[in-house]
């Protein structure tokens, strides 16, 4: 059976190091069932680790992160017009995320239905292009202030290219900084100001203002210029289940797309892609380097490995849905070793199981 194996320790060198680095409080976004750690696995780990905030993105995510947390803020960094999405946050004494009218009248009501004050951040688009006041759009903005149930704690905005271009990011910085004294100078309090995620901390000095919204950067698998110094996380492994050997010449794995040029020794892995394996996140087609990889890709087919006893083996014929062929000629290699591929944890399936080392 396969699992996730996540070194608890290095995880909480991780965040310890981030905190030195960001100088000011972390949000803790654990959206995406944590980034693929577990959701609940990885807000109890940051909740000892004296997090006190958190950030989601899916209000199905409440109730679950209710189990654990008490006095600790929920961030809902999901700007929504639905009424049920609303109530659950209200019902709930999350902090919404207010980024149209139409979401500040919607929550509004619901509050004031529910008899609620609901704790806000309003939310500034200064160039991702999904939730949040356009800075032309200020004026809109300056109203919801005004909502008789809402209570605005905070205001924030998210830099959609920190990994890689810090002239956009700081651009970016100066739009939400200049709405920000707009509203202050309409008479508001902005609250905490918050815009940095893992990339921008890590790739860009000087963003961080009131805290620093971080996800990624705990599992260590965060894209920056330069190299970093955090550990990077996450392995998925399983046992030899079967080892067997064919002649030369001989087929493996669907439509026989391979054939052994000798006598071949071959370990059977319980991976797949069910599990996540050879599953790739999308690249950002505009990467000089991604361009690079695909042409390269196309002249060579990428190889795929799996670590057994602290070496590489080749995988063969092909990954399967739920299993996968290794070649491991001349090793001592035997059935219940443990073998294990390096995989982002975001590829994972939620189903697989994350055991903490």
């Amino acid at each position: 059976m396969s699992r996730y194996i996540i070194d608890k320790s290095k995880l909480i060198e991780n965040i310890e190091l981030l905190k030195k680095m960001a100088g000011v409080p972390i949000i803790g976004v654990v959206k995406g069932n944590g980034y693929g750690f577990g959701i609940l696995e990885l807000t109890e780990i940051l909740k000892e680790n004296r997090i006190k905030t958190f950030a989601i993105t899916e209000v199905s995510d409440i109730p679950v992160l209710k189990t654990i947390l008490d006095d600790e803020d929920i961030l809902v960094m999901r700007s929504t017009c639905i009424e049920a999405e609303a109530e659950m946050i209200a019902a709930n004494g999350c902090i919404a995320t207010i980024g149209s009218s139409e979401s500040c009248r919607v929550m509004d009501e619901v509050s004031k239905k529910l008899n609620v004050k609901t704790k806000c951040h309003l939310k500034i688009d200064t160039g991702m292009g999904r939730y949040g006041f356009m800075p032309s759009e200020i004026s809109e903005a300056i109203n919801c202030y005004t909502a008789e149930n809402l209570e605005f704690t905070g205001m924030y905005t998210h830099f959609s290219s920190a990994f890689r271009n810090e002239e956009l990011t700081r651009a970016q910085l100066v739009l939400f900084k200049d709405a920000a004294e707009q509203i202050k100078k309409a008479g508001y309090d902005t609250g905490i100001l918050h815009c940095a995620n893992s990339p921008a901390l890590l790739n860009v000095d000087g963003v961080s203002l009131d805290a620093v919204r971080l996800g990624s950067a705990f599992t260590g698998r965060v894209i920056t210029k330069n190299k970093n110094p955090l550990n990077r996380l996450g392995c998925l492994e399983a046992e030899v289940i079967d080892i067997k050997t064919v002649p030369a010449g001989y087929s493996v794995g669907y439509n026989g797309t391979y054939k052994t040029k000798r006598e071949t020794k071959i370990a059977i892995i319980p991976i797949g892609h069910y599990d996540g394996f050879g599953l790739e996140k999308e690249k950002e087609l505009y990467d000089l380097r991604y361009s690079l990889s695909v042409f390269k890709q196309v002249l060579k087919k990428k190889q795929m490995y799996v670590r057994i006893n602290g070496r590489m083996y080749h995988v063969i014929g092909g990954i399967g849905l739920s299993h996968t062929a290794v070649d491991i000629t001349g090793s001592d290699v035997k059935c219940s070793d443990i073998a294990s591929v390096d995989i982002s944890p975001l590829l994972v399936n939620p189903r697989i199981e994350r055991v903490y080392m």
